[in-house]
């Protein structure tokens, strides 16, 4: 009997799922796939933009963590995220008013950090919870020109990556594993690493937009569970197309580096929301990364889109060409677990 571990379904299995139960409308212009995080939807002189993302994870900032994880694949196809609904499960015999009067504080404050209104959802004390779960949806409006999807990356872009990585992943393991740390880092670059949900932050909105803005953009996507490296195979994949990154040129978070090392975790597979890949033309790229850095947006230019037959590969620093990694789940759960 096969058993799957904590994290993302196989993606040849999830694929399967799709071609075989998922029916065609001719509304629905982009639909779901593997890679693919949004659906978007003809509404006459709009394009309505939905996804859903749950947060599993136990955390402190559950409500805010939620909203900006929905936002980021809703501004992934160029939308701007507009409705925000939640479904917010609690546990049997610890939940106080003190708590949900928590939850959603922290989803208003950060629908109000986006422009976003909460519009509906659920909520239940559930039975067997071990910590609250909230399940997003957020909803968003382009115009029917101005959309972008994973699947449009081309031969001959090349990969643009922000801030640094893995975002996400650092601030986890500074804040669930501070006394396993201790020693490892200060109390202060813990402290620091645990405040990168805020700052600069998981949110990818802003530097979608910016990138959008300055033209030649082709697909945009955040990596998230599964890493740097599962966002790069989800890219490559929805795109059919194959790519070559550049091991020196990723901005890998020094500290994040030093965690890993320690707990044997390798950071291309930790989960890594707050970057964006963008894959853009090349003549444009330039401008794209001058855009950001004028904005105070970290970015540098990773590597490049080739024909699907060369494959996905990585370039170490001595010049070896190894295969891309692949994570069949993310390294932070491999750790917890």
């Amino acid at each position: 009997m096969t058993v799957f571990p904590v994290g993302k379904l196989p993606a040849s299995l999830l694929q399967s799922l799709l071609e075989r139960y998922v029916r065609p409308d001719p509304r629905v212009l982009v639909g779901p796939a593997v890679g693919q995080d949004a659906t978007i939807i003809h509404m006459g002189d709009r394009l309505l933009v939905a996804t859903s993302d749950p947060v599993t994870l136990a955390t402190d900032e559950i409500g805010w963590y939620a909203v900006h994880i929905n936002a980021n694949d809703v501004a992934c196809t160029g939308a701007t995220p507009r409705w925000f609904l939640a479904t917010v499960l609690l546990p049997e015999g610890t939940t106080t008013p003190e708590l949900v009067e928590a939850i959603f504080g922290q989803v208003d404050q950060a629908c109000r950090q986006l422009g976003v209104s909460l519009c509906g959802g659920h909520t239940e004390v559930s039975h067997d919870l071990r910590w609250p779960i909230l399940v997003g949806q957020m909803l968003g409006e382009v115009a029917p020109d101005g959309y972008v999807t994973t699947a449009g990356a081309r031969v001959g872009d090349v990969v643009i990556l922000t801030k640094g990585f893995a975002i996400e992943g650092t601030a986890l393991l500074a804040l669930e594993k501070a006394a396993a740390l201790r020693g490892i880092l200060s109390d202060l670059d813990l402290a620091r690493c645990g405040n990168l949900l805020h700052i600069p932050g998981i949110s990818i909105v802003p530097e979608a937009r910016l990138a959008l803005q300055a033209g030649g953009v082709h697909a945009l996507h955040d990596p998230t569970e599964g890493g740097l490296a599962t966002g790069l195979w989800e890219l490559a994949g929805a795109a059919g197309v194959g790519l070559i990154i550049e091991e020196t040129s990723l901005p890998l978070l020094p500290e994040c580096a030093v965690m890993c090392r320690h707990f044997g975790l390798d950071p291309l597979g930790l989960i890594a929301s707050g970057s964006l890949l963008i894959a853009a033309a090349a003549d444009r790229a330039p401008r794209i990364v001058d855009r950001l850095h004028s904005a105070a947006i970290a970015a540098a230019t990773v590597g490049q889109i080739v024909p699907a037959a060369q494959g996905c590969h990585i370039r170490r620093a001595d010049g070896t060409l190894d295969p891309l990694p692949s994570f069949a789940r993310d390294e932070i759960a491999r750790l917890f677990a």
